[in-house]
């Protein structure tokens, strides 16, 4: 199985932000997960990248060839695949992975997020989506979510198609228990 995990690349953040990415990561590696990223050696992407890499797991960045500057991407991953632009490399990470989890970030995480929401919402893809709300992290972003839903911009439908988890271990626990349920059916 590969995961793909969006999360900020700023080093400017609480410490707990980078617990969590890093215990994710080694859960990943633990359970013989794979991951997919961004290929960012900082923040989220670096802490999660660290966990999964220095507990013997599989790694896979993608980054636009732009990106390519010392101290951006994590170039140690097992396979690092470059694309041409920011478009390319969401479809890839979406191509690769069998499920998708937002951990704390920024706008290009919101977007990323997004997106593959959208294409839940329209049938066009069935795998997990998870949001990892540490520290309350997205509880604004929950309450934004629920407030579209009361105001009748959005079927409350579409939070069904959301695992929300506030501990990085039940990320991983409620993608298994989804995909599964999906080979049930």
């Amino acid at each position: 199985m590969k995961i793909c995990v969006y999360g900020a690349s700023s080093n400017e953040i609480d410490q707990a932000y980078f617990d969590a990415a890093y215990a994710l990561g080694k859960d990943m590696a633990e359970k013989k997960i794979d991951l997919v990223f961004g290929g960012g050696d900082t923040g989220i992407m670096g802490a999660v990248y660290r966990g999964e890499k220095d507990n013997k797991g599989v790694t896979i960045g993608v980054a636009p060839r732009f990106f390519d500057k010392p101290g951006i991407l994590a170039k140690e991953c097992t396979q690092f695949i470059f694309t041409n632009t920011m478009r390319e490399r969401k479809q890839k990470m979406d191509d690769l992975a069998d499920a998708f989890i937002m951990a704390p970030g920024g706008i290009g995480t919101y977007e990323e997020f997004f997106e593959i929401l959208t294409l839940k919402q329209l049938e066009q893809t069935k795998k997990p989506l998870v949001i990892l709300n540490t520290k309350g992290y997205y509880d604004s972003l929950i309450s934004l979510l629920n407030s579209t839903i009361e105001n009748k911009f959005m079927s409350k439908d579409v939070m069904d198609l959301v695992i929300i988890v506030n501990d990085p271990f039940f990320a991983i626990e409620q993608i298994q228990k989804q995909l599964q349920e999906g080979k049930d059916n």
